[in-house]
């Protein structure tokens, strides 16, 4: 009896499954279930997520309950999830996760309830990084003799990588040597041959997708370093002999410009500064007073009031002389009015003795 209650009760038909799919793609999660003549309640249908980290609690995603659909309750996946059926009813759960995310990786549990029958049944879905980006170069110099790495690295994409190198050109056949490390990322050749030039390509594969870059390798006669060197070291002397010639000539202008301030500052130097006027003037009015304050009254019509007048004009720079006056001549009477004392003056002859 209890196997034949299981039988016509509600179950769920799809099995437990992991799916894996590259980031950007949709995943499919499926869900189909059946009901028995006894499930006679409401309809509810449930997802939920486990998220792959194990620090967050069971999440619900999208829920169907009294014939309305609720998918706002997960921010991560918010616009992002949806059923596939426009009929729930008929028996399908399933839902699509668009734009996939490496955030979206986790368990997924579908969960059927229609009373008294309860089913629910988990999809594990892994998201995977195409390779992408990927980039084939020489790690060295492709010189005869030498020995180099041939480089294939993808950006991007998800662990396990597989890889593997063709030769493209001339007849298409790897050399022997390289054989062993035609599946790996990084090829090391040695003591290379002009044999080797061509062009190469790497494919990098993951279980979601795959990649490819283009190398062309051109092995050449080593280059005549010796005469590299020389030249440049002969570069650089020429170099240091240009800056010495640049900076000789800003010291000597240096000095040039220096010679000639000195030189001006010390003529400005030498040259006498100019004599005042107003002295001068005053010199020449005094000595014109001291001459009158000799002379009494009534000499004093015989001076040229105009003498007041010639105060050098300020044109001349040198001292004007005072003009020569002629002797006064004071009569006795008006030296006694002027308090004057006669002397005696003593006469000498011309043979020089005193009279």
């Amino acid at each position: 009896w209890i196997d034949l209650l299981r039988i016509l009760s509600l179950s769920i038909t799809t099995p437990e499954q992991m799916i894996e799919k590259a980031k950007g793609e949709t995943a499919y999660l499926p869900c189909k279930f059946t009901l028995s003549p006894e499930d006679q309640g409401p309809l509810d249908i449930e997802w939920l997520i486990s998220p792959a980290d194990n620090q967050k609690v069971d999440q619900v995603i999208i829920l169907y309950s009294g014939d309305k659909i609720y998918d706002d309750y997960y921010p991560d996946l918010k616009g992002r999830v949806h059923f596939t059926s426009n009929d729930l009813k008929s028996g399908d759960a399933s839902i699509n996760v668009t734009n996939l995310q490496l955030s979206d990786i986790g368990t997924y549990q579908c969960k059927v309830k229609k009373a008294p029958g309860v089913a629910n049944k988990k999809i594990q879905l892994v998201v995977l990084v195409k390779p992408s980006g990927t980039r084939c170069y020489v790690d060295g110099s492709e010189e005869i003799g030498s020995d180099f790495k041939l480089k294939c690295e993808p950006k991007e994409g998800s662990l396990p990588l597989q890889y593997e190198w063709q030769k493209l050109s001339d007849s298409q056949k790897m050399p022997t040597s390289w054989l062993a490390e035609m599946t790996l990322s990084v090829i090391s050749v040695k003591n290379a041959s002009s044999e080797y030039s061509g062009t190469y390509s790497c494919t990098v594969r993951n279980r979601v997708g795959s990649d490819q870059c283009l190398l062309r390798l051109n092995v050449v006669p080593p280059s005549n370093k010796a005469g590299l060197i020389a030249g440049a070291i002969i570069g650089t002397l020429l170099a240091l002999v240009l800056i010495g010639l640049i900076i000789f000539c800003c010291h000597k202008k240096r000095r040039e410009e220096k010679y000639e301030k000195e030189v001006h500052h010390d003529i400005r130097e030498d040259v006498p500064p100019p004599k005042s006027r107003t002295s001068t003037a005053r010199s020449y009015i005094g000595s014109n007073h001291s001459s009158l304050g000799s002379m009494s009254p009534s000499n004093m019509e015989g001076y040229s009031k105009t003498q007041y007048n010639q105060v050098p004009s300020e044109d001349f720079e040198r001292t004007p002389q005072s003009p020569t006056l002629p002797p006064a001549k004071v009569a006795a009477p008006n030296l006694s009015r002027m308090g004057a004392i006669p002397v005696m003056i003593p006469a000498q002859s011309k043979d020089g003795s005193i009279v």
